[in-house]
């Protein structure tokens, strides 16, 4: 119960590594505000809040924290786990796709702690970012999405900064290729589903998937007092890949 009596808001909540934050803390004691673009929330538990909506629309966000404001009062933990991945070569990608993705990766991050910040007491409170692995590396046909993630990463780093007086600390988590849903249903759609997971994992020197748990678990690390001196660090839960 590390978080009990914290107030929590839990961004991408429906699903992948999102979905298993919010189980995870939850178990851990936290009351819970959840976000999402799903019109409802799967097993919500009592005293929990959920809002159904796209956080690249400002108002949305601005009526997420006065709602938050009315349910628990204040927020303890932020955790920023939403995003959208769209894949393509620089010279293929649409402006309005490469647009989408740093909206939905960075700018609604930025808009999300813009008006969630103000809601975290004056003892401090954690905010923990979910970036990627490729935040920190390259790789074809993710450019994008890796200056997103990266931006992210940068904007962390950044807040992290400008709030430590404030008592505030900002960190990132950064998952390599995890088991979700949708990894997992897009591994399936391959002609041969199980020569292209072994591929796959022979990339990363663990040679497997993350699990969502796994990622997960690194944040509640990172939104728990145990990191109470940690703030602006990478954290990545990767298997090894960025340490080649």
């Amino acid at each position: 119960m590390r978080l009990e009596g914290m107030n929590a808001l839990v961004t991408g909540a429906t699903s992948g590594i999102g979905k298993a934050v919010a189980a995870t803390l939850s178990r851990e004691g936290a009351r819970l505000v959840l976000t999402g673009r799903k019109q409802e929330f799967a097993k919500p538990h009592e005293g929990d809040l959920y809002l159904n909506g796209d956080l690249n629309d400002e108002d949305f966000v601005r009526d997420l924290a006065g709602r938050t404001t009315a349910h628990c009062g204040h927020l303890d933990v932020v955790v920023v786990g939403h995003g959208r991945q769209a894949s393509a070569h620089i010279v293929d990608m649409a402006l309005a796709d490469a647009e989408e993705v740093l909206h939905s990766n960075l700018l609604s991050a930025f808009s999300v702690m813009k008006h969630c910040i103000p809601l975290m007491p004056a003892e401090g409170g954690s905010i923990v970012c979910v970036s990627s692995r490729l935040g920190m590396v390259g790789k074809p046909e993710e450019t994008m999405y890796s200056a997103a993630k990266g931006g992210l990463i940068a904007l962390a780093r950044g807040a992290a900064i400008e709030l430590a007086d404030r008592h505030i600390r900002v960190n990132i988590v950064a998952p390599g290729l995890t088991a979700t849903e949708v990894i997992e249903a897009s591994i399936q759609r391959q002609p041969d589903p199980r020569a292209y997971r072994r591929m796959r994992e022979s990339a990363i020197p663990m040679r497997r998937l993350a699990t969502p748990q796994e990622v997960a678990d690194a944040v509640l690390f990172m939104a728990s007092p145990e990191s109470s001196y940690i703030t602006g660090a990478v954290l990545p839960v990767d298997g090894g890949y960025t340490a080649y």
